[in-house]
C-alpha cells in the first residue's frame, strides 16, 4: 500500500536501519541526471561559442570571459536561489521551479543554438541557481544530528555527482564535437536528462515527507501563495537584466563587485541575529570554508574555460589506437 506523505514523520525516515536510507537513493538519481545536464553543458560551452563555423565564433578570449561571466551568475543565483528557498518556497518546490527552467533553457538553445543561446544560457542559470543548493540540504535532513552515518551517505550522494558530471561531460561533448549530430543534439541530451532527473523527484519526493516543504506552513495559504509567485516572477523578470550581462561581461563585472560586498553584509548580519554561540561559531567556520572555497573553484572552473580552449588547440586526440577529444 502507498504510503501518503502525511503519514511519513521526520522521525520514520531518520530512524531508518541499514547504511543508507531510501531516499538517499532517490536523491541521487535525482541529482545525477541533473549533473548530466549542469557539466554536459558546461563542457560544451567554450568551444561551441569559439566554433566559428556552427557556433558563435566568439575569439577564445571572448569565449573564456563570456564562460567566466555564465559561471559567476550561475553561483550567484545558488546563493540567492538558496535563500529564496530556506525563507519562501522550501526546497522541494524550488527544486521543481529550477529543474523546469533549466529544461526549457536547454531546449532553446537546441532548438537554434546560435539564436538563442543567450537566452537559453539565462534560463539555465536562473534554473540552476534554484536547484543546485538545494537537494544537498535535503540529503542532510535524512539524518539526526551526530548520526554517524551521515558521511556514508554524502560520499554516496557525491559519488552520484561525479557519475552524472563524467556522463554528461563526455556525452555531451562528443555529440557537440561530432559530425553526426552538432550542437543541438548536446543541448538536447541535456534537456532530456534533466526531465528524466524531474520525473524521478516527482514520483518520488512523496517519501521526503516534511522534509523540503516551505517554512511557510503556519502562514494562511493565499498569503504563501502570493509570496511564491512573487518568487517566481522576480526571477524571471531578472531574464533581461542577465541576458544583458552576458552579452556584455564588463557589466558582470560590475555586478560582481557588488552582489559579492552584499553577501559579505548579509552574512555579517545573520551573525549578529544569531544569539547561540555555538550556531555563530558554526557560522564563523561556514565562512572560512567559504573563503577558501571561492579559491578553489577560481581555478577548477580554468578546466571548463581556458583549458578547454589549450586542450582543444594544443591537444593530441589520440590515445593508442582510440580517437578521444581532448574537451
Amino acid at each position: 500500500m502507498e504510503i501518503s506523505q502525511e503519514k511519513v514523520s521526520i522521525d520514520t525516515i531518520q530512524n531508518f536501519s541499514g547504511k543508507y536510507p531510501k531516499q538517499l537513493w532517490h536523491l541521487f538519481l535525482v541529482e545525477m541526471w541533473e549533473r548530466f545536464c549542469f557539466y554536459g553543458m558546461r563542457g560544451v560551452l567554450t568551444i561551441f561559442m569559439a566554433d566559428q563555423v556552427l557556433g558563435l565564433a566568439l575569439s577564445d578570449k571572448d569565449a573564456n570571459l563570456k564562460y567566466g561571466a555564465i559561471q559567476a551568475f550561475v553561483y550567484a543565483f545558488t546563493f540567492i536561489g538558496g535563500i529564496f528557498a530556506d525563507k519562501i518556497l522550501g526546497f522541494k518546490k524550488s527544486l521543481v521551479f529550477g529543474g523546469i527552467v533549466m529544461t526549457l533553457g536547454n531546449l532553446l538553445i537546441a532548438f537554434s543554438p546560435q539564436h538563442m543561446f543567450y537566452l537559453g544560457i539565462t534560463l539555465s542559470i536562473i534554473g540552476t541557481g534554484f536547484f543546485k543548493p538545494n537537494i544537498s540540504s535535503m540529503v542532510g535532513q535524512l539524518y539526526k544530528d551526530g548520526d554517524p552515518r551521515r558521511d556514508a551517505g554524502f560520499g554516496l550522494f557525491y559519488s552520484g555527482i561525479n557519475i552524472g558530471a563524467l556522463l554528461g561531460g563526455a556525452v555531451c561533448v562528443y555529440l557537440g564535437t561530432s559530425p553526426k549530430f552538432g550542437w543541438s543534439y548536446a543541448f538536447l541530451s541535456a534537456a532530456v536528462v534533466m526531465v528524466i532527473g524531474l520525473i524521478i523527484f516527482l514520483a518520488t519526493k512523496k517519501h521526503l515527507g516534511p522534509i523540503g516543504d516551505s517554512p511557510m506552513q503556519d502562514i494562511p495559504a493565499p498569503k504563501r501563495t502570493i509570496r511564491e509567485i512573487a518568487v517566481y516572477a522576480g526571477s524571471l523578470i531578472s531574464i533581461p537584466l542577465i541576458f544583458i550581462m552576458i552579452k556584455n561581461t564588463d557589466y558582470t563585472d560590475y555586478f560582481m563587485y557588488t552582489i559579492g560586498p552584499l553577501a559579505v553584509i548579509y552574512f555579517l548580519y545573520e551573525l549578529m541575529k544569531t544569539a547561540d554561540p555555538a550556531a555563530r561559531k558554526k557560522l564563523i567556520a561556514a565562512f572560512i570554508f567559504i573563503a577558501f572555497s571561492i579559491v578553489f573553484w577560481a581555478f577548477f572552473e580554468q578546466s571548463g574555460g581556458s583549458l578547454a580552449l589549450f586542450a582543444k588547440d594544443n591537444l593530441s586526440s589520440s590515445l593508442l589506437f582510440f580517437n578521444i577529444n581532448p574537451n
